[in-house]
């Protein structure tokens, strides 16, 4: 196994990497810089989009462009011209939230949730974005939204509220988009000693979790016991995904943003790392079909 610093943005907020099987192209944001980055496999050939608020998660969509859940809800963003449109603010009547972590369903639904930005209290929701741009609560009573991610079959959603220290395992309805039922998929209280962020799934069906404060990728089995720990050269690690020419290589986003009191940052906090050679792969990431 190789770990690489693949580039060094020095991101305050480095999030959601997104890897596109037919542009072959990595895509990840930095929230609080309120940028979306694009590169190639070797974090090459760059470019990146600013938007008006911070951003907490994208994907693409089927017929070009690109969905962002930003401070003020879904938008579309325009990867030609930067343009940005809004879709819809879910919690325009909440002041003291955000939209955060988001991905697509395997029937090309956009599910995001919200997140205090005290990061206290559970005011926020988790919501679907369906292709017709109609938006559904899903959720309530959250306080930091992460880690959303479906089972290889898509009948199983998996959740985390960072600041509970649980993830959820949701059975989940392929028809409709609705989430059927809830049970605790894994708990970090007393096994692990940071928190659930972003979150993928492998081809195996097995659950990458990046442990933000913790510095370490966990791979849970599909019955929720911890099969592998990868340590990271830095704690402030924030989301994952598979992604490269064999959706083989494991991206992590990191933030450079000061955490726990800390004076000073860690060196390569806030970068783009490359993990090789973990011997398993990820499953392509579908677009949103709005």
């Amino acid at each position: 196994m190789r770990i690489e610093l693949l580039t060094d943005t020095r991101d305050e907020l480095g999030e959601g990497p997104l890897w596109d099987v037919g542009e072959q192209r990595l895509y990840w944001i930095d929230s609080h810089g309120k940028a979306v980055h694009r590169a190639d496999a070797r974090g090459q050939d760059r470019r990146s989009w600013q938007v008006p608020e911070h951003v907490g998660s994208m994907c693409l969509r089927e017929g070009g462009g690109a969905v962002v859940s930003l401070r003020n809800g879904f938008h579309f963003l325009d990867l030609r011209s930067g343009e940005v449109t809004a879709i819809s603010d879910p919690e325009a009547n909440i002041r003291r939230t955000r939209m955060n972590d988001g991905k697509v369903d395997r029937q090309g639904r956009f599910v995001a949730g919200g997140m205090d930005y005290e990061e206290r209290e559970p005011l926020a929701g988790l919501y679907r974005l369906d292709p017709d741009l109609t938006v559904t609560k899903l959720e309530s009573d959250i306080i930091v939204s992460n880690g959303p991610c479906w089972s290889p079959d898509g009948t199983i959603f998996y959740f985390a509220d960072s600041w509970t220290r649980k993830i959820w395992a949701y059975a989940y309805d392929t028809a409709t988009g609705e989430l059927l039922s809830r049970r605790i998929f894994a708990d970090f209280e007393g096994h692990l000693r940071g928190y659930p962020d972003g979150a993928t799934v492998d081809e195996e069906g097995y659950v990458w979790s990046a442990e933000v404060y913790g510095g370490r990728l966990v791979r849970f089995a599909p019955d929720g016991t911890i099969d592998r720990l990868v340590g990271m050269p830095v704690d402030s690690i924030t989301s994952v995904m598979f992604g490269g020419a064999d959706l083989d290589i494991l991206y992590v986003t990191s933030m450079a943003r000061p955490f726990g009191g800390r004076r000073r940052q860690e060196r390569e906090a806030g970068g783009l790392f490359a993990v090789h050679g973990l011997g398993v792969r990820g499953l392509p990431e579908p677009r949103f079909k709005g």
